[in-house]
């Protein structure tokens, strides 16, 4: 059975986690690729293949190129980063690549004649290299439920998408703590600001506020405000709280949903707008408060209120514990139909969309060179 390769983008931990639990529970076997050191990649529970790092370099011309996000010139570790790829798919030949996430991976896996599934973030991925990503994929793979798609999402692009809804493990489930509220900050992001943590906790004395993951620290330290940081336990730190705080990615968004908690969504900026669309979402379903900043000092205490007047049903309707095993199903089953696609193909010859009557609709516009 040939395999398929996941790559894995480097920002955040959920691209990596997301890639774990659907290799896990995938039939074809699954090796990573994506920037990991020694360390990560003896860690890491699958087949590893660790690409040298591609860091900005400094040329003024690198988002310039039509169709790419990235393209420096005379970027050697990029060089030696496309060649590991290109020999891992010759030695292995594998029946898909998903990429998760980098159109340039996507682009240069189709160029070595191999299929591709893009997970496609939440947001306005409207640019032409992500338009372009699209329609050179088998398929596209959302890790969201469709209730939260944005409304501006072109038809052809949802015709082509699997909403595999949270793509997360399941939470502990221990008791509640009415009192306990919990920020969380991902890796992502730029983290908390620890004085206006402790405002917040200031203004609402009454309450226990633990932080999760990476913040500063303030100058003093309420006595009803905990900064825990990293921590093997975050998943019953968060299933206790009775209150979560956070931004909009799509691992805190999952284990809030599992949870059915009170959500009070502060989206952090990221590109194409991605956590502000899901949060506009949440906030037309019912489904969360959101701000769209950090909140003042004295709006707190009616802000925590509104929160948990919410009904945590509409928040909870959006997680499906089977989405992990679906989402494998479908990446197994699109990649049994590419090899067989390619196996049908003339010897020699790159299949191409329209060699078959099951061809994906790949939108408008051309797609092969020379047209």
């Amino acid at each position: 059975m040939r395999p398929v390769g996941y790559y894995v983008h480097h920002q955040g931990a959920g691209h990596l986690a997301r890639a774990v639990i659907l290799a896990r529970r995938m039939r074809r076997p699954v090796t990573l690729i994506g920037t990991m050191d020694a360390a990560a990649a003896a860690a890491a529970p699958l087949p590893v293949l660790a690409l040298p790092d591609d860091a900005p370099a400094p040329d003024p011309g690198a988002g310039e190129v039509p169709g790419l996000h990235y393209a420096p010139r005379g970027h050697d570790g990029l060089r030696r980063r496309g060649a590991a790829i290109a020999a891992w798919i010759a030695a292995h030949r594998p029946a898909l690549l998903v990429v998760d996430v980098s159109v340039e991976v996507a682009m240069l896996a189709r160029l070595l004649s191999t299929p591709v599934v893009y997970v496609r973030l939440a947001g306005r991925r409207d640019d032409a290299p992500h338009l372009g990503a699209f329609r050179a994929a088998e398929a596209l793979l959302a890790p969201f439920p469709a209730a939260l798609e944005d409304a501006a999402t072109p038809g052809w692009v949802l015709k082509r998408s699997f909403h595999a809804g949270f793509l997360a493990a399941p939470p502990p489930r221990p008791a509640a703590e009415p009192d306990s509220v919990v920020v969380a900050f991902g890796r992502g992001g730029a983290g908390g600001d620890g004085e206006a943590l402790a405002a917040a906790a200031r203004a609402v004395p009454w309450r226990r506020w633990r932080v999760l993951g990476p913040a500063t620290m303030p100058a003093a330290l309420p006595p009803n405000l905990e900064f825990l940081g990293w921590r093997e336990d975050a998943p019953t730190v968060l299933a206790r709280a009775g209150l979560v705080v956070g931004g909009c990615g799509d691992g805190l968004l999952a284990e809030v949903a599992a949870l059915g908690r009170p959500f009070l969504c502060l989206p952090e900026p990221r590109p194409f707008d991605e956590q502000g669309a899901k949060a506009r979402r949440l906030a037309a379903l019912g489904a969360a408060v959101v701000r769209e900043a950090w909140p003042a000092a004295g709006d707190w205490p009616a802000l925590l209120r509104e929160a948990e007047a919410l009904d945590t049903a509409r928040i909870a309707a959006l997680y499906d514990p089977d989405a992990p095993r679906r989402a494998a199903d479908f990446l197994d089953e699109t990649a049994d139909r590419a090899e067989r696609h390619g196996q049908r193909a003339f010897p020699g010859r790159a299949s191409s969309p329209g060699d078959t009557e099951d061809a994906p609709d790949r939108g408008p516009g051309p797609l092969r060179g020379g047209q």
